[in-house]
């Protein structure tokens, strides 16, 4: 079994790198691999090293094509934590794969059937001896070091085994912090536009670069009408937005789609000493969505303060609250399709959690005021107005407008739907959907599903038979839950921070608000009061021990079992004596061997090849949930429950990460032991697709990861180092506690 050595201390990237006295075994991989001093081999005379076992040399060799195979020794002598490598990358690259993958898909796991072992001459005995790099986790390390080693333009490296036999969960947390958050933050200006700009959905015949600007930014207009000018090879296509989004502008628009400008900062520009515009950074979820996604953002946001990445969150709010200013909300994502669209609203916990680390900064009291005026303004006008408000329970609903058929979907995700349409007025699917889009046909039904497929989308639960067909017309628990909380958070903010008065300048109204209308506590007590009786009112199953959503159409409960039950706790609005009962009755429905179900079983229904598997359905398990249901039981005093369920989730993804080659996806099947990584629900799982080395994980499951290790013991993270399961782990102790009792009685 692989030894595992935990670091004392993982290297900040960025340092000094002339000198090997500067890096560390952990460092990130652009410090280690950038380094000429540790790799240049002057302290060696003999600098080639590659597998003496490869089938690939030994096939060499018997040809003649290679030196002469020299025996070597093994090297078992020089002490483990400092072993290191000769490696010439090429050549030991090859070998590696030729041997190892053996399904070919350019990575290493337990599903491949190569003999697991390889040697590697050591750096000790100047290339003379060797080693046994052995099993699937330090094969599979050794596979993404020489990809990484590659990219950065190595022939020859020094490896340190640290780097293979590194535990676990040192490893992910590292590479988290160090490279994935790196390898998902975009910026949009000169430096990126065209990574930023790259949509892998766009359906167009002619997928180019293209930027929308917000008429409230002309100096973003002028940027980037200059970048296009002055670099046409990315041919940059600059549009300049309507004042008034529309329903109908936004449907003209998917001819030609593209992103959406967010926040940019003056700055000098250090080569020429004038003024220019810098993109505010932003963080994208990874996979197929490369634009900056509304909760998706929060949930990151909570991974990167852990990983201390302060500046990159206060960004994400200063992100948000132009959204807010600009385009009237938080949106779904930053594209054009999305303009109608917005997500699950966390701007006032984001803000507040940026808020306590800076406090005492100059600007504090500033960034914390902005980012309360883009709430009160998203609370106003989206969630508090038509139609998304249900005027007789005073109750929330994700209720976009828009026309038409969805664009950004995989092509065939509606054709079943379209079918019966289509073949009613003969026409061909393209012909179809553009009649329909442009209201040249007219089908009611069609216009019903489409109304509450958009609310799914916008509920970031796409897609869940507990909202397919009605979301619209659902009070749901988890957007009242947000709502309470912005209610709570904004009381506390306007008497703590701000004297207990908050004017709203005109820059900050939207419609219906008044510039100067002044805000209270009292005034947002009495909404949060007002909602929480509501909560309870149509929520609320006492018999159940849950929350449910509310059919504001039928006028009733609905009861579906769902994950976001635990929601309300995170955002403080159960009494002591309603959160006993949700653990109670909630906890067993929903704990799974990886974590907590997003539904139960019974809820979903039956599933076949006429309904298949929703992916917010059981058997999945999704990183926000997770986080939120964590919060909310420590929130209530049920820090080890929390602990319980972090772990599991923890575990899940750290024994895939060992496993299957360092995959961190999107999602995951909580109740596979063995791949929990592999989903078959809609379009399968984000975060597979790699060659040779993960270099993003994916957003949220990422924070997930680092916020989750922040609820476990030191003993517990130790566990987990060494892939013990939950339930081995709980007997353990239970074992322990008794042989402790034993001794004292």
């Amino acid at each position: 079994m692989a030894e595992f050595i935990t670091p004392t201390k993982l290297r900040q990237h960025g340092q000094h790198r002339g000198s090997t006295d500067d890096i560390g075994v952990y460092s990130d991989a652009r410090t280690y691999y950038s380094s000429d001093d540790l790799h240049s081999n002057r302290h060696h005379r003999r600098n080639r090293t590659y597998s003496q076992n490869s089938l690939v040399h030994q096939m060499q060799r018997s040809m003649g094509l290679n030196e002469p195979h020299r025996r070597g020794s093994h090297d078992e002598a020089s002490r483990p934590h400092s072993r290191q490598f000769l490696v010439d990358v090429d050549h030991t690259l090859e070998s590696l794969q030729e041997q190892e993958d053996t399904d070919k898909n350019m990575q290493i796991t337990i599903e491949d059937a190569g003999p697991k072992v390889i040697s590697l001459r050591t750096a000790a005995s100047e290339g003379y001896n060797r080693f046994d790099i052995r099993g699937t986790y330090m094969l599979s390390n050794l596979l993404q070091e020489l990809y990484m080693a590659k990219e950065f333009g190595r022939k020859r490296i020094i490896l340190d085994i640290g780097r293979l036999n590194e535990n676990p969960v040192n490893r992910l947390s590292r590479l988290i912090k160090d490279q994935f958050w790196e390898g998902l933050t975009r910026r949009i200006d000169a430096s990126s536009i065209e990574v930023a700009a790259k949509d892998p959905k766009d359906w167009t015949d002619d997928p180019r670069p293209r930027i929308y600007v917000p008429p409230g930014a002309p100096e973003q207009y002028e940027y980037y009408t200059k970048l296009a000018r002055d670099r046409p090879d990315i041919r940059l296509d600059v549009q300049l937005l309507a004042e008034k989004i529309t329903p109908e502008m936004v449907r003209d628009m998917n001819d030609k789609p593209g992103l959406l400008a967010v926040a940019m900062d003056e700055i000098i520009d250090p080569k020429t000493g004038e003024k220019t515009l810098q993109g505010v950074p932003f963080v994208v979820p990874g996979g197929r969505f490369n634009e900056l996604y509304g909760w998706d953002s929060y949930m990151t946001s909570l991974g990167l303060l852990v990983n201390e990445k302060l500046e990159l969150t206060k960004s994400l709010v200063k992100n948000f609250c132009f959204c807010i200013r600009h385009y009237g909300k938080i949106l779904n994502a930053t594209r054009s399709y999305y303009l109608l669209r917005s997500q699950p609203p966390f701007l006032t916990d984001m803000a507040l959690r940026v808020y306590e680390k800076i406090k005492h900064e100059p600007g504090a009291t500033e960034f914390l005021r902005t980012a309360i005026l883009a709430a009160i303004k998203e609370y106003y006008c989206v969630w508090m107005a038509a139609p998304r408000l249900d005027p007789k329970t005073g109750l929330s609903r994700y209720r976009p407008d828009g026309h038409g058929v969805p664009p950004e979907t995989e092509a065939s995700h509606f054709v079943h739907i379209l079918e019966p349409y289509i073949k009613k007025h003969n026409m061909t699917f393209q012909e179809f959907v553009r009649a329909y889009n442009y209201g040249e046909v007219e089908e009611p039904e069609l216009d019903e599903y489409f109304l509450h497929d958009r609310a799914v989308r916008e509920s970031g639960h796409d897609t869940s038979y507990r909202l397919e067909k009605v979301c619209a017309n659902l009070a749901t628990v988890d957007l009242n839950s947000l709502v309470y909380k912005y209610e709570m958070d904004i009381s506390r903010i306007i008497r703590n921070v701000f004297g207990d008065k908050l004017v709203i300048p005109a820059e900050w109204c939207g419609e219906g608000m008044t510039p100067g209308q002044v805000e209270t506590s009292a005034d947002w007590d009495r909404k949060w009061r007002k909602r929480r009786i509501a909560i309870h009112k149509y929520l609320w199953n006492e018999e159940k021990g849950m929350y449910f959503d509310y059919d504001t159409v039928k006028q009733e409960q609905c009861n579906y079992e769902s994950c976001t039950t635990f929601w309300p706790l995170w955002a403080g609005v159960p009494d002591p004596e309603k959160a006993a009962k949700v653990v109670k009755m909630a906890v067993p429905k929903f704990e799974a061997y990886g974590g907590l179900l997003a539904g139960t079983e019974e809820s979903r229904g039956p599933v076949s090849l006429e309904r298949p598997n929703r992916q917010w359905d059981y058997p999945y398990g999704w990183a926000p949930q997770q986080m939120l249901a964590w919060t909310g039981l420590a929130r209530y005093g049920y820090s080890d429950l929390a602990q319980r369920l972090a772990y599991r989730w923890l575990f899940m993804i750290t024994k895939a990460f060992f496993d299957f080659n360092g995959v961190v996806v999107e999602k995951y099947d909580v109740t596979r032991p063995v791949d929990p990584h592999r989903v078959d629900a809609e379009y399968g799982n984000q975060g597979l697709d790699f060659k040779g080395v993960a270099k993003e994980g994916f957003g949220w499951v990422n924070a997930s990861y680092v916020y989750g290790l922040q609820f476990l013991t030191t003993e517990m993270k130790r566990a987990l180092g060494t892939l013990t399961p939950y339930d081995t782990f709980e007997k353990a102790q239970q074992l322990r506690e008794e042989k402790i009792q034993a001794e004292l009685s």
